[in-house]
């Protein structure tokens, strides 16, 4: 009798996960979401709450597992183990994987992005129109960019010639930007910098400022260069397996996609608050930020030219409309900058 008991309450047991597991709809549907930022920064904080609205739009039919701080894959394969499969979704920033997205390039030029909000709606358009091949291998859910990225140094940096043989730590095209500079470019992740800052590996760091809270960069740099004329950003992308995302039933991905949508807005605000959120950081540290008189400014703008122009000049070689690229970036910033 109490063998027989025994194999009821697993039976029964069985039964209850196998129902839990059940939604109207069919099986949960369980996917895994890698992302670079740390669990505490805000960026990390608006990709949770996507999750759980996605799993609350499709009334409990998908299950997002979050791994915060490249805890599934580090920030420059995240890419790669989407296309893998070893993540079902990824965020990180095209600029880790350099050469790979030519024409997703053209958004980190210091095209003067005036805040987050702007770049990403400018960065998501401008997918839109350039539908570039280079992302034919993912599912893009969105794109989210950063408010300006400027300079944050160890001694202050009034003009060029204060960043002349600096070692600048930077990712992508803003690397070439503190070559045009003077300065050195040494090339690391975010999630390097503080600790490259602490010993002196690098002098400064080309980011936005709000870095300074949510890496903790305030810690280790005592000045900041406010350089937005040129202002760059590094465009992150959101993607999904490509055969995940064609296994999906219809109405699953109109929820995807209607979500995604929604979260174009929040994440570009996000990075405007958190913007302010570093620079009340910094100043309580004593922290120092320096403004570039207009004079000094249109000489970094002129200092930068040359890399859009090594930009046009090298995708003319792959083929690939550059100029237009460029051009169509000017375009939505003026357009949304009115």
């Amino acid at each position: 009798m109490k063998k027989f008991f025994a194999v009821f309450c697993a039976l029964t047991l069985i039964m209850m996960i196998h129902a839990c597991s059940k939604t109207p709809g069919g099986d949960v549907i369980t996917l895994s979401y890698s992302i670079f930022f740390p669990a505490t920064h805000e960026q990390c904080i608006a990709s949770i709450n996507w999750a759980k609205q996605i799993e609350a739009k499709t009334n409990g039919r998908v299950k997002i597992n979050v791994f915060p701080g490249g805890t599934l894959a580090k920030a420059e394969e995240t890419y790669n183990s989407v296309v893998s499969g070893i993540a079902d979704l990824g965020m990180s920033c095209f600029a880790y994987t350099r050469g790979r997205f030519p024409i997703m390039e053209a958004v980190d030029l210091p095209l003067g992005y005036p805040n987050g909000k702007i770049a990403t709606i400018v960065a998501n358009e401008f997918l839109h129109a350039m539908n570039p091949k280079e992302l034919e291998e993912v599912k893009v859910l969105l794109i989210h960019a950063h408010g300006p990225g400027i300079l944050h140094t160890k001694r202050p940096v009034k003009k060029l010639e204060d960043l002349k043989r600096m070692k600048v730590r930077s990712t992508g095209l803003s690397a070439k930007v503190v070559t045009a500079l003077g300065g050195v470019p040494v090339a690391m992740p975010q999630g390097a910098t503080y600790e490259a800052l602490h010993k002196g590996v690098v002098d400064a760091t080309f980011a936005p400022i709000e870095t300074l809270k949510g890496w903790k960069q305030a810690e280790v740099v005592k000045h900041t260069t406010v350089c937005d004329k040129i202002g760059y950003t590094t465009a992150m992308f959101f993607v999904m397996n490509k055969k995940k995302w064609d296994s999906l039933p219809e109405d699953i991905k109109a929820v995807f996609t209607e979500v995604s949508n929604c979260w174009i807005a929040i994440h570009g605000e996000t990075w405007d608050r958190v913007d302010e959120e570093g620079k009340k950081f910094t100043a309580s540290l004593g922290n120092e930020i320096l403004p570039l008189s207009e004079a000094e400014s249109a000489r970094w703008v002129k200092a930068v030219k040359p890399v859009f122009d090594a930009y046009v000049k090298e995708m003319a070689l792959k083929k690939l409309p550059g100029q237009k690229a460029v051009s169509l970036l000017h375009e939505l910033i003026a357009k949304h900058s009115r």
